[in-house]
């Protein structure tokens, strides 16, 4: 048995990807690692590993012409080895204009539903991916950069549902040598090159420096993955128990008792911090930020007003207690934003300040709501066109902006750089001259970077200094909408 093989065999049996009679459906998308698993798993259903059904193809319409080259060739793979081919075409780049989500994010969620769709075609139990050893070291690597804890750092996981992994043991180079012996075609995606996407960067560049310290850095990586993998289990299960004891929910409230949270070991009271917030966030992602906000409530250590907004819901000390309450979403809202957790409203004033990660959103009690959103631009031709964003949105150059971002209400001796101007103005003259009302501009959202410049203000206009520019490859997206007034 070729030593590719043997090593897949290795992997489905020691996660029981593929129980006895597993009928298994593949996800292909031409390349060396999808075929590679295709051919290594019909030899492995020779030997009754498993029952082969059929590729699956999923044509995004972002390429071209060698999108559909990369369908006829999958096709015509199915067809040779005489399996089902489940195919559709979906314009990915309509999809994420719609939800208001990158071309990466729709891609993967149309992915997913796709295969799920194609698999109940086809009555098949599993769904066979092609990730190797390579792209869990970037994985890991990519949310290392991104601040992730030991859940995210697990990466990708042998199996989740019916999505298996079976080469996940395998390196990218053991791929290669399995085609190149065997002489099995495969199709390369120029996008792969590009290091304008933050994985095929740290792919071409990065691993390949790292390399240089550690020549097995790869599989180091991917250890490390498995342990934290390993580790994220055993503290989730830990923290699911405490949980159970901690924290109560009635009529869409969830009450936490602080004295016992605080009792919590911090790795085990940060992930019941994490449950409390999900049990209401409605889908949205909660993050660090927002899990250390209620910590400071639980803790007593709050200076504000002891209170909170928090990825759908507000949370307030009560006494021995924090209490957790779903809010009304505004009808713009989406599920999958950020609230950020640093709150100052003044009583009686309109005086403000929130933080804003990117990804992230806040929710003002003024009746508005910004976001932030990193989109891949790709000089233009990876996003939609200007004109398909509404006047309330702003895009602005990733690069030059230094996170996390700040929004607040304006401060005497503001200036900033207005898109088109040579020189800065100050933003009482700038108000003036846009006719603003002086009742109303203490209530503008002004978004600032970790600098403290001036980035956009909101609804008015960008600065001058991050526009996008034909060299831009990635652009943050801000989005302003009300929900109380219905302006």
């Amino acid at each position: 048995m070729d030593p590719l093989v043997a090593r897949i065999r290795r992997t489905v049996r020691r996660f029981s990807l593929m129980p006895a009679g597993s009928r298994v459906l593949v996800a292909v998308s031409g390349g060396a690692d999808s075929m590679a698993l295709v051919h290594a798993l019909r030899e492995l259903e020779r030997a009754g590993e498993c029952q082969l059904v059929g590729l699956a193809h999923l044509n995004h319409g972002l390429r071209g012409e060698a999108a559909d080259q990369d369908e006829a060739f999958c096709r015509a793979v199915a067809a040779e080895l005489d399996l089902a081919f489940e195919c559709e075409r979906i314009d990915v780049r309509s999809v994420a204009v719609e939800r208001a989500v990158s071309i990466e994010a729709a891609g993967h969620t149309v992915r997913y539903a796709f295969l799920e769709r194609a698999a109940a075609r086809v009555g098949a139990d599993r769904v066979a991916l092609g990730h190797t050893r390579d792209d869990q070291a970037e994985t890991f690597l990519l949310r290392l950069l991104r601040g992730a804890g030991p859940r995210g750092l697990a990466g990708i996981y042998p199996q989740r549902g019916l999505f298996i992994r079976p080469m996940l043991d395998c390196s990218r180079r053991q791929v290669r040598q399995f085609v190149a012996a065997r002489g099995i075609m495969f199709r390369e995606d120029a996008t792969n090159l590009e290091l304008g996407i933050p994985r095929n960067l740290i792919r071409h560049e990065v691993i390949p420096q790292l390399s240089r310290v550690s020549p097995g850095v790869v599989r180091v990586l991917g250890r490390e993955a498995a342990i934290a993998r390993d580790d994220a289990d055993f503290l989730h299960a830990t923290a699911r128990a405490a949980f159970d004891r901690i924290v109560r929910e009635s009529g869409g409230v969830v009450r936490i008792d602080a004295e016992q949270l605080r009792a919590e070991p911090a790795a085990v009271g940060r992930r019941v911090a994490a449950m409390a917030i999900s049990r209401l966030s409605g889908g949205r992602f909660v993050g660090f930020e927002h899990v250390e906000a209620l910590l400071d409530l639980v803790g007593g250590t709050d200076c504000g007003s002891g209170r909170r907004y928090l990825p759908g819901q507000i949370a307030e000390r009560d006494g021995q207690s924090v209490v957790l309450t779903g809010r009304q979403a505004a009808p713009e809202e989406r599920a999958g934003a950020v609230v950020g957790p640093e709150e100052i409203v003044r009583p009686g004033t309109n005086s403000f300040r929130f933080s804003l990660s990117i990804p992230g959103e806040v929710v003002s009690p003024l009746g508005w709501v910004l976001s932030a959103e990193l989109v891949r631009w790709r000089n233009g031709t990876g996003s939609p066109a200007r004109t398909a964003y509404p006047r309330s949105w702003a895009l602005v150059d990733a690069v030059r902006v230094a996170s996390p971002l700040c929004v607040r209400s304006w401060v005497a001796g503001d200036r900033f750089r207005p898109l088109g101007m040579a020189g800065t103005k100050k933003l009482q003259d700038f108000f003036v001259d846009r006719k603003v009302p002086r009742e109303r501009r203490g209530e503008v959202p002004i978004v600032l970077d970790a600098e403290d410049r001036v980035v956009w203000v909101a609804g008015h206009a960008i600065a001058e200094d991050f526009r996008v520019t034909p060299g831009t490859s990635d652009v943050v997206i801000l989005k302003l909408k009300h929900w109380r007034r219905g302006t």
